[in-house]
């Protein structure tokens, strides 16, 4: 389905500045940002493991190594939805400090 949104400027560069990051488009972006919102809205989202997990130099998510944990695909998702939450939160109130 179409709609057409009226977002302000600075937040559409950013989306669209993320989007361009991530090799994705900016419906990609809009559409993970609502399923991830919608979620959060049903009942316990369990918490985010960030020691499996680190920003190398460039800024992309590395798996940290340690042979006593199975990272699972599920684990990934988790990481990656939380970092995605952080960086819209900084995209929709970009004077608040994270």
């Amino acid at each position: 389905m179409k709609t057409t949104l009226d977002l302000p400027d600075d937040l559409l560069i950013e989306a669209k500045s993320v989007a361009a990051r991530r090799h994705t488009t900016l419906k990609a972006i809009v559409e993970h940002a609502l399923r991830r919102e919608i979620q959060q809205l049903s009942p316990a989202t369990p918490a985010i493991d960030s020691t499996l997990y680190e920003t190398g130099p460039f800024g992309i998510l590395r798996l940290k190594r340690d042979r006593g944990v199975v990272v699972t695909m599920e684990d990934i998702q988790k990481i990656q939805d939380a970092i995605d939450q952080e960086e819209l939160d900084r995209a929709l109130n970009p004077n608040r400090p994270l």
